[in-house]
């Protein structure tokens, strides 16, 4: 029997409302119905009086604990009553079987959570220097995932469900942002090293890619954040496991990507190709340089990311 799931989605500015507006329809539209919506405002009582006034068939409320992601997860999460917990982004629209693909993955009392893939919306086109290894950087699934059903270490963000129980026992989000859902999927598999996380490519969500996100300037600095990010993960959980994943995408995967670039600028004339092998060297450096940094002063890289109760995790 499919579980029963409660969807929960973090908004914080009225700038986004339209997307808001999609994002709602896109769950009312789904093959397996949710249990409830819940929308949780992130301190913007304008924003929220609005979402009263114009969206109906939401539980609508305020995020009660600090400013972030973190604590609008929280607090959706706390007033969620299925069985299966769901968080999905403000601006990823989801595909009609969505819920359907992701209540599939609950095949067995092992599987503790179930994600699936965002694809990214290029706004404005996605850039042709863009490598698809990096699309983790616009919180997209990236070449180098599985492409069918498969367990994984940490699913993503904007697209991701856990059993209940997953929380009761180990505890909610702890970081405010970038990384969030990482650090709380390695938690969960030291609590329950014989449990799954499963990878399911065929629930897929769109999420909107504007164009200040198309640019080197955020590529370069979101992968330096992303590394200091990296460096607070492997702080709190260990390096073992907080690296696992990185470390096979590091050798294997960025290694052809570099190769497929440059074999499409010299064998099929693509001047992009080198391009995109540039980005990824570039890129892997820019993470390296943000997690060396980040390391170097754990505390201040934690506070910038919004985890403010620092306890020293074995490392």
């Amino acid at each position: 029997m499919k579980p029963d799931i409660s969807v929960v989605i973090c908004a914080y500015t009225e700038e986004r409302w339209n997307d808001l507006v999609q994002v709602v329809q896109s769950i009312r539209r789904q093959i397996h119905a949710p249990r409830e919506i819940i929308l949780v405002v992130d301190h913007n009582p304008k924003l929220l009086a609005r979402v009263h006034a114009e969206i109906d068939g939401v539980i609508a409320m305020e995020n009660a604990h600090k400013r972030g992601l973190r604590g609008g997860r929280n607090t959706g999460l706390a007033r969620a009553t299925a069985e299966v917990v769901a968080f999905l982004d403000d601006d990823a629209v989801a595909e009609p079987d969505w819920l359907e693909r992701l209540a599939e993955g609950y095949d067995g009392p092992k599987v503790l959570g179930v994600g699936g893939a965002p694809r990214p919306d290029w706004l404005a086109g996605r850039p042709a220097w863009f490598p698809a290894e990096f699309n983790w950087v616009v919180g997209c699934a990236y070449q180098g995932m599985p492409e069918f059903r498969a367990p994984v270490r940490n699913l993503f963000g904007c697209n991701m469900s856990f059993r209940r129980e997953a929380f009761d026992t180990v505890g909610g989000f702890r970081l405010g942002y970038s990384c969030d859902e990482t650090e709380f999927c390695i938690r969960a598999h030291q609590v329950w090293p014989d449990r799954v996380l499963i990878y399911e490519p065929a629930a897929v969500v769109n999420h909107k890619v504007p164009a200040s996100r198309a640019t080197w300037r955020y590529l370069l600095k979101r992968c330096y954040f992303e590394g200091g990010s990296k460096a607070v993960v492997t702080w709190l959980v260990g390096a073992q496991d907080g690296l696992a994943s990185e470390r096979a995408h590091v050798f294997r995967t960025l290694p052809i990507g570099v190769a497929r670039g440059v074999a499409d600028a010299v064998v099929h004339r693509d001047p992009a190709g080198l391009a995109r092998a540039a980005a990824i060297v570039l890129g892997l450096a820019a993470t390296m340089a943000g997690y060396v940094t980040g390391r170097l002063s754990i505390e201040a890289a934690a506070k910038e990311r919004g985890y403010a109760p620092l306890e020293q995790a074995a490392v």
